[in-house]
């Protein structure tokens, strides 16, 4: 993934970087992972609409586990590892 694509997460919804697809699995994962949100049978439809059955099994997994990660990590006060680094910074 390009770095302007990474930058460019705030406004997916917008973005000409990202294809139908990716939009509609960063929907999902927004509504996976905010608060007082769902996963709408509208939304669940489209990202089914992209996606294999296998593949919609997969990212399911890939966005609980890195909600529950998250979770874990900011509960026992684990810094982020700066795993990410925009191109041309300095760790």
């Amino acid at each position: 993934m390009t770095d302007d694509k990474i930058l460019a997460l705030d406004n997916y919804a917008e973005s000409t970087l990202y294809d139908e697809a990716e939009k509609a699995a960063l929907a999902y994962a927004d509504a996976m992972t905010l608060s007082g949100e769902d996963v709408s049978d509208e939304l669940f439809a489209s990202v089914a609409s992209h996606y294999s059955e296998d593949a919609l099994v997969e990212l399911t997994a890939v966005i609980a586990w890195e909600n529950a990660s998250s979770k874990f990590n900011r509960a026992l006060r684990i810094d982020s590892q700066n795993l990410w680094q925009r191109a041309g910074q300095k760790a």
